[in-house]
């Protein structure tokens, strides 16, 4: 008997304008919990969009008969922050809200994971098991010798690690990673993403938002393709990570490739 999954993720005509500009529009989405999948496409497509829509960081239009747009894990409405615990985010706005406070260390930027913030707060109980989960993420990161060290002040690779690490610090139900590796060198690149293939294999849902289709995983087998506020293509990547679509996808003459380690692409033209 098949196994039926909770949606992560289920957009029914969903819609999202900022500034008057349509960002989504009528999306019909269903991404199950448990389907680690990776969203492409080029910028301002729509995918970190998507991201913003799981964690309650923007709204869709509201439907005129009142069903709902958005659903999140089965349900359309959340206390923001429950919902947020359970979720591990990485993506640019973290990035920059992080690092643009003075008084962010690395640990408290990792402990904010439990509290939804960015950075912790006096009203925050900040537990003994907390710090040491905190501690012990920062050390799988690579990141143990920034735990003081002021988020202002780090470079965008340590950063990184730091954020990678307070996603991971509270065994979230799933992973929301918008273009994860940017600032990794080449080795905690590889590292990085084999840290993926554990998680994935303890099952943590993985959505990546990503352009490089060579941070696509193994475990990865579901793949979108946006363009234009719309989803172009969506399904297995073999049928999707192909030359001809993402040449359309990017408007450009695009080669992809694929070996036994996972799939490549290079631009022809522009």
């Amino acid at each position: 008997m098949e196994v039926q999954h909770t949606p992560l993720l289920k957009l029914d005509d969903a819609t999202v304008q900022r500034t008057g500009v349509k960002i989504l529009e009528n999306v019909a989405l269903e991404i199950p919990d448990g389907e680690h999948t990776a969203i492409i496409g080029p910028n301002g497509s729509g995918k970190s969009t998507l991201i913003k829509l799981i964690s309650r960081h923007i709204y869709p239009h509201a439907h005129a008969d009142g069903r709902p747009a958005v659903s999140v894990f089965g349900r359309s409405t959340w206390n923001v922050f429950e919902l947020r615990n359970l979720l591990g985010i990485v993506s640019p706005d973290l990035h920059s809200a992080l690092t643009g406070a003075s008084h962010i260390t690395g640990l408290d930027a990792v402990l904010s994971g439990y509290f939804a913030s960015h950075g912790t707060a006096s009203n925050h109980v900040v537990t003994n098991q907390m710090i040491h989960e905190a501690t012990a993420a920062l050390k799988e990161t690579g990141a143990a010798n920034l735990a003081n060290k002021r988020m202002d002040i780090m470079s965008a690779g340590e950063a990184r690690r730091v954020l990678i690490a307070r996603a991971l610090t509270h065994n979230p139900r799933a992973l929301l990673l918008d273009e994860p590796t940017t600032g990794l060198d080449l080795v905690y690149r590889r590292q990085f993403l084999e840290t993926l293939r554990v998680l994935a294999a303890k099952g943590c849902t993985l959505l990546v938002v990503t352009h490089h289709i060579d941070e696509i995983i193994p475990e990865i087998e579901r793949v979108i393709l946006m363009k234009d506020g719309q989803i172009f293509a969506d399904g297995p990547k073999a049928s999707v990570l192909t030359s001809s679509n993402l040449a359309a996808v990017f408007s450009s003459q695009i080669d992809v490739r694929r070996d036994s380690s996972g799939y490549y692409s290079a631009v022809l033209s522009c």
